[in-house]
């Protein structure tokens, strides 16, 4: 089974499962450089319905989000690390800041976050569509001591 969905095909499977009286789960980021906040993260997220889809943050869009240096892996690297794990059913990379035609497409029952959001700093436009969509909104406690940003941060200080 193909594990990368393009949105179309992505709205297609959302409304399959819907009839199906499936719960798909939806999240989103960049997950540069993979490690074990996210591998957690993304069990804790699948454990929610009965499928997960990750909405993989495109290269432009990374480092817009990001900067310039970012990201250290490209796009498809990082969709092909995440269709690896078991707990993923789904990835699409999409190429815009927001999420906001990710979770269209996806129209998911459950939109799980990581604890380092709150239902309020979530973006306005994206919390929009999800109310819309009547999804429910997931905060999934963040793990301490893990973040991309930090190993960067600890190789480029090793490498000096």
């Amino acid at each position: 089974m193909n594990k990368l969905l393009d949105m179309k095909e992505l709205a297609r499977r959302s409304r399959e499962m819907r009839a199906a009286g499936k719960m798909l789960v939806a999240t989103n980021g960049c997950f540069d450089l993979l490690h074990v906040g996210h591998v957690r993260y993304l069990k804790n997220a699948r454990a929610l319905g009965d499928a997960l889809v990750v909405g993989l943050n495109g290269d432009e869009s990374v480092r817009k989000l990001k900067g310039a240096d970012r990201p250290v892996s490209g796009e498809l690297d990082r969709a092909e690390v995440l269709r690896a794990l078991e707990c993923v059913d789904f990835v699409v990379i999409f190429p815009d800041e927001r999420a906001t035609k990710f979770l269209e497409a996806a129209a998911p029952a459950i939109y799980a976050k990581g604890g380092d959001y709150t239902r309020e700093s979530l973006d306005p436009e994206e919390r929009a569509v999800l109310e819309k969509l009547g999804s429910k909104i997931e905060i999934i406690p963040f793990e301490d001591g893990y973040s991309t940003s930090g190993l960067i941060g600890k190789l480029r200080r090793r490498s000096k």
